[in-house]
């Protein structure tokens, strides 16, 4: 049974689950609509999850909040603005903390970015994906290249002085797969636009997808090894320093909140079909949790019953997870941080990682591990050592 002295960090996501169109390659929990949002109802939902939640962190701090999609730009600033006011007089939350929210080119407005900083978002992470008009097109974005250039600098009139450009490598194309020359020029554009942080990652194909009933055509394994390779030289020489599998940050500005996760710290979930992690050391355990899939039965169902359902992680589950995470980053982990966001001890991975280190998947300096760089390179090797039998 796990035990805390200290509790880990303790974050905030909010789903917001509607899109303007759904895309070929997107398995998150994300809905069109064929008339106007029901912003003012999901809204007062949010609210209502939260303070439902509110008796499961009493007393802790919030860290970081992450408004999640869907595509919430869609939503207007003054909605953002009562929930993160709500937010903010129902918990204690860090000073200055990092307020992220996701944010698609296509729906870009002055007014609305203007509002969102003045509603006390911080940090915009902008769902580029390609600045490969052809691309795309294939990949069914409601965007061109353009408007996502200009998606920056409207981020940047309105205040926002940390922006994160998402992009994907391996793309499909009407007009020829991506080559290695086309990935290098859209992470270029990337650069060119001095973002604080590049999330950068390859194309998969996912279950319950169109993709995935109607395979495009991708480059092949060579060419996105070439790609990740020339990729990652090209961002290092730019000033950016890979932390994680496809994270790149400039002047260490990481993203608080993903890190959270990555360290398997615990996170309050709100919205339709969002997930959450608590840790309760007054009850020695780990639960996950998650709420109710579909946004009008989310909208409809009581204040006490938004949560679909809850697991209690058994201590082989603790273990996995917290490796499936933390070992996606660079530095890795300290036994400190094992102990204290697990309330394991560390004799329970002392034998798993002296196996993974006699591999080679493994290093160990002090009391930190992290995966060498075979192992970074094989890392579903590294973290199957600690799978659960």
């Amino acid at each position: 049974m796990p035990e805390f002295s200290t509790l880990p960090p303790l974050s905030l996501y909010l789903h917001i689950p509607w899109c303007v169109k759904k895309c070929p390659y997107c398995d998150f929990n994300s809905h069109t609509f064929e008339s106007g949002l029901p912003e003012e109802q999901y809204i007062n939902s949010l609210i209502a999850d939260l303070e439902t939640q509110l008796p499961t962190v009493w007393g802790r701090r919030i860290i970081s909040v992450f408004i999640g999609g869907g595509t919430p730009s869609l939503f207007s600033g003054e909605s953002i603005h009562k929930v993160m006011s709500t937010i903010r007089s129902h918990l204690t939350c860090l000073p200055n903390m990092e307020v992220t929210m996701e944010a698609n080119p296509g729906s870009v407005e002055q007014e609305k970015f203007n509002a969102f900083y003045q509603a006390g978002v911080n940090r915009l992470s902008i769902g580029v994906q390609s600045f490969d008009d052809d691309k795309l097109q294939a990949l069914g974005r409601i965007h061109n290249a353009s408007e996502a250039i200009n998606a920056v600098a409207v981020a940047r009139k309105a205040g926002f002085e940390n922006i994160n450009l998402d992009l994907m490598f391996g793309l499909p194309g009407n007009m020829g797969r991506q080559s290695v020359a086309q990935a290098l020029s859209d992470l270029q554009q990337a650069i060119d636009l001095a973002p604080q942080h590049i999330s950068w990652y390859q194309m998969t194909i996912e279950p319950n997808t169109f993709f995935y009933s109607h395979p495009p055509i991708t480059p092949e394994e060579d060419e996105l090894w070439e790609m990740q390779l020339q990729g990652q030289r090209l961002l290092a020489s730019a000033g950016y320093e890979q932390y994680e599998i496809s994270a790149y940050a400039r002047q260490s500005l990481r993203c608080s909140h993903n890190v959270n996760y990555w360290q398997f710290g615990d996170y309050l979930a709100i919205g339709a079909g969002a997930h959450g992690k608590i840790s309760r050391a007054d009850m020695g355990e780990i639960n996950r949790y998650w709420q109710v899939r579909k946004p009008d039965d989310y909208m409809q169902a009581s204040a006490t019953d938004k949560t679909s359902g809850i697991e209690l992680l058994t201590e082989q589950q603790i273990v996995f997870e917290f490796m499936l995470n933390a070992l996606r980053l660079k530095q890795g982990f300290d036994i400190e941080t094992f102990e204290q966001h697990t309330g394991l001890k560390h004799e329970m991975i002392r034998e798993k990682c002296q196996q993974a280190m006699d591999k080679g998947l493994l290093q160990k300096q002090g009391n930190d591990y992290a995966a060498t760089q075979q192992g970074y390179l094989f890392l579903n090797d590294l973290i199957n050592h600690f799978s659960v039998a």
